[in-house]
């Protein structure tokens, strides 16, 4: 706590340790060849649906009915939002990506990807 402040940030070797993976998220499946850091998917992003993330993974939170809330891309707050009865589009994400979730969720059905969609 007492260090200098043009002091920096102590570093890890970059191949000290893999990628981390945190609880309720979901690795995306590797490819041979590629990079071998998986990436992480949102919390949004049901166990189930294989689509990938679009944007930042926290530029959105979706509240259900009960008051949970659950941050995401704007991809995959759409489907869990066309998923939910009575969940919303929390109030302080900006206007833009919050009617892009509300207009991708009105044409999706509830858990889209059991139908290839």
């Amino acid at each position: 706590m007492n260090q200098p402040l043009n002091t920096p940030p102590p570093r890890r070797p970059a191949d000290a340790n893999p990628a981390p993976h945190f609880p309720g998220t979901t690795p995306a499946p590797q490819v041979p060849g590629a990079n071998s850091t998986p990436s992480i998917r949102c919390p949004a992003a049901a166990a189930k649906d294989p689509t990938p993330c679009e944007g930042p993974q926290d530029a959105a939170t979706i509240i259900d009915r009960h008051g949970r809330e659950s941050a995401g891309c704007v991809h995959h707050c759409a489907r869990l939002l066309a998923g939910l009865e009575g969940a919303r589009v929390h109030p302080f994400v900006p206007a833009p990506q919050a009617l892009d979730i509300y207009s991708r969720a009105r044409e999706l059905p509830p858990f889209a990807w059991e139908i290839g969609r």
